[in-house]
């Protein structure tokens, strides 16, 4: 790992590929204190509502086994047979407790990292055998961290222990004059007691190493900018390679807007900043369509290829804006400015008759006395009141 990419630059949070890199490897946060404690706490719960009936089924179950018949004792298949159900017996007695204990064992992963198969997790890892790697751990922060959650549980088993050894002091040098059968069942209660007031007490550390080790986890899969970088390059390709790529398109699809001006039968223009060429061919269906627009640079291109095809230039800055302004290339022109395009349309085609056979020279379209809705022009104040109006445009 070069230097630049030291634990101390990790500021970035884990991608979302990261996370899954790792889970495929089998790496996700664990509690084993957690899992530890819920099994432990399931366990004692169970003994606590359980273990009376539990004891006395087992205590009957041993006396049954004690007694034995003539036959069991001479006859070894009938005391085989005997053993085997016996076996059966305690384990069907036995199986609501360990059916409870599994299920939260098989559980308990659900809390932090939840279940996860990895076939890489079963290949051999030879650096996992580097002694070296092996000293660096036994001085990490990890191996500290686990120094101190042993000491806490020490310290936590040993109050709890001594704290309801104390309380219970007169109650536990009682049972050696109580009769056996009372104070074998007394001697349970203390026992579990204990037990719950123990595995609580290690609920306490489990309560603190869950949050650290989801931390933990966390700031050990952090990443650098620069492979926040690389690996956004990865999967969604290079930045540079995506803008000039981008940048292709758009001078392909400048090119084709281009190509389509000398089929134009007129371009509107601001004069100067706007320009729109329109199409219209009789008998089709729809309204005319927009076949380019531009402004600035590409408005005076599309001026000069209409002069060189001699497509009709007129200039109508009202319109031209809200052309440009509410209309895509090959969108049918807004319902709102039917009447405006209808005379310029008119005009151009009575001029093109003009051209072709003579007679009189139509009366060029008064631009401003077209019929534009002042809310379709953008230079218009009515327009900033209502910015998203577009009467009929096709999408």
């Amino acid at each position: 790992m070069a230097a630049d990419d030291s634990d101390a630059e990790r500021t970035e949070p884990a991608s979302a590929k990261r996370l899954e890199q790792a889970r495929e490897e089998g790496d996700v946060p664990r509690s084993r204190e957690l899992a530890t404690f819920s099994v432990l706490m399931t366990a004692g719960a169970g003994l606590w509502l359980t273990g009376g009936a539990l004891a006395r089924k087992l205590t009957a179950m041993l006396s049954s086994g004690l007694a034995l018949t003539r036959d069991q004792v001479y006859n070894p298949d009938v005391l085989i047979t005997r053993i085997a159900q016996d076996i059966g017996g305690v384990m069907l007695a036995c199986l609501p407790l360990a059916g409870a204990i599994m299920l939260v064992a098989l559980a308990s992963p659900l809390l932090i990292g939840g279940w996860l198969f990895s076939p890489k997790a079963f290949m051999p890892n030879f650096m996992k055998l580097n002694p070296m790697r092996g000293l660096a751990n036994l001085v990490s922060t990890n191996a500290l961290v686990e120094l101190l959650k042993a000491v806490a549980k020490t310290i936590v088993v040993g109050a709890v222990a001594y704290v309801v050894v104390m309380s219970q002091k007169e109650a536990v040098f009682g049972l050696a004059v109580e009769p056996v059968r009372v104070g074998a069942a007394h001697l349970v209660d203390l026992l579990g007691m204990a037990f719950l007031l123990i595995v609580g007490g290690l609920g306490f550390v489990a309560a603190i190493d869950g949050p650290y080790q989801v931390w933990h986890y966390a700031n050990k899969l952090k990443m650098t900018r620069q492979e926040v970088i690389q690996e956004s390059k990865e999967s969604d390709g290079n930045p540079q390679v995506k803008g000039k790529i981008r940048q292709l398109q758009r001078e392909m699809a400048k090119r084709r807007m281009m190509a389509n001006v000398p089929t134009a039968d007129v371009v509107v223009t601001n004069p100067t900043h706007f320009a729109v060429a329109l199409k219209y061919s009789e008998g089709q269906r729809g309204a005319p369509r927009v076949v380019a627009k531009g402004t600035d640079d590409v408005a005076a291109k599309i001026r000069e290829i209409a002069r060189e095809n001699k497509v009709a230039l007129l200039e109508a800055p009202a319109l031209a804006r809200a052309l440009y302004k509410h209309t895509d290339i090959d969108d049918e022109i807004p319902e709102a400015l039917y009447s405006a395009v209808a005379e310029v349309l008119a005009y151009v085609f009575q001029l093109r008759n003009y051209m072709k056979n003579g007679g009189f020279y139509p009366d060029r379209p008064n631009a401003s006395k077209l019929p534009v809705p002042p809310e379709m022009d953008p230079f218009n104040p009515a327009s900033q009141a209502n910015p998203d109006t577009h009467n009929g445009a096709a999408q």
